[in-house]
């Protein structure tokens, strides 16, 4: 199993940030090939950060094969263009780790 972990501190816009992240970021993420799943959860507490986390998403796949070919599909490719239209409601960009 292999997984494309994305942390997001609080943006600045929080309503704008969240109608375009679900409305059209994550639908679009949604469509990476070979995705077992995908959750997006908002950070109740942190704990040893000066940041101000504010949201976690998983997506997850079979291998890191697979994830990197869906990072490198026409779906993914879609995702990565799409980051530059949230960059606006963020203070920073998201942190973004795969792990496996």
């Amino acid at each position: 199993m292999a997984k494309l972990i994305v942390i997001y501190e609080k943006p600045k816009d929080v309503e704008g940030f969240e109608k375009h992240y679900f409305g059209i970021h994550m639908p679009l993420a949604r469509k990476f090939p070979k995705l077992t799943g995908a959750s997006a959860l908002r950070v109740v507490s942190a704990q040893n950060t000066d940041r101000e986390p504010y949201l976690v998403v998983e997506a997850e796949f079979g291998s890191a094969d697979d994830l990197r070919a869906a990072l490198a599909s026409a779906e993914g490719q879609a995702v990565t263009e799409d980051v530059a239209n949230l960059i606006p409601f963020l203070h920073r960009p998201p942190v973004i780790l795969i792990a496996e």
